[in-house]
């Protein structure tokens, strides 16, 4: 469904906003990786397996993602998989061998797609509306979790935050994974589960698609979505239901 029936104007608002005032329907799409089209939580049973309980996942992701955005913002990006080990390292409170340490991160090329990522991206496929993923970390290994799902072969290809040298969701972020793909911001749009994601693909001018699954909210701290869904899917229909 489009936004903007609760008063508040769908599209970002304030200074330096930069986004379309009235969204179109997208000639391209950039689609959110991690906890979008492959869950993560599949990381919890790993933990398990040496000896960690597994509520360590959350606390892992968290650090991983506070981390990775600090040096970015130091203007100094660190490759994921390093923020990755740290974060671990951390989360387990330093108690685990390099072994265990690898076989956690090594769940990271198993993680199971969610049951409406191969619907959604079907849709775009069958629409030719064409699709690149994109994933903090590096391409070699977010295309190999990809391929692991049968879901690579819907996509153009793979945008990966260590290869852009900047991290999402910096609007420089966006502009430089459009120039990857050779497409332009302001007729494509970002689709992800993660509301702050998508507030900063809208700082860069794109459309924002917000996906709320387990009946989430629009957080009231970000610029209101122009499209969101209950799933992936419906979140897609929304986009391509938007005026040409």
């Amino acid at each position: 469904m489009t936004t903007g029936h609760d008063g508040r104007p769908a599209g970002p608002r304030g200074t330096g906003a930069v986004g379309p005032r009235r969204p179109r329907r997208p000639r391209a799409v950039l689609v959110d990786v991690y906890d979008t089209v492959l869950r993560t939580d599949g990381l919890r049973r790993r933990f398990v397996d040496v000896g960690r309980p597994e509520h360590e996942y959350e606390l892992f992701l968290a650090h991983a993602l506070r981390d990775a955005m600090g040096f970015a913002l130091a203007g100094t990006p660190v490759a994921f998989a390093r923020v990755l080990t740290d974060a671990l390292r951390t989360a387990t409170g330093h108690k685990l061998p390099d072994d265990a340490l690898a076989h956690i991160a090594e769940g990271f090329t198993t993680l199971p797609a969610f049951p409406d990522a191969e619907p959604a991206l079907t849709v775009l496929a069958r629409s030719r509306i064409p699709a690149w993923a994109v994933a903090q970390g590096s391409g070699d290994h977010t295309s190999g979790a990809l391929d692991a799902t049968g879901l690579r072969t819907y996509l153009r290809g793979t945008v990966a935050s260590d290869d852009l040298g900047v991290l999402p969701p910096d609007p420089e972020a966006y502009r430089l994974a459009c120039a990857a793909a050779r497409i332009d911001p302001e007729t494509t749009a970002f689709v992800s589960a993660h509301g702050y994601l998508v507030h900063g693909a809208m700082r860069a001018g794109l459309v924002g698609a917000l996906v709320l699954r387990a009946g989430d909210g629009v957080p009231a701290s970000i610029d209101l979505p122009h499209v969101t869904g209950t799933t992936l899917l419906t979140t897609v229909e929304a986009l391509l239901d938007l005026p040409s």
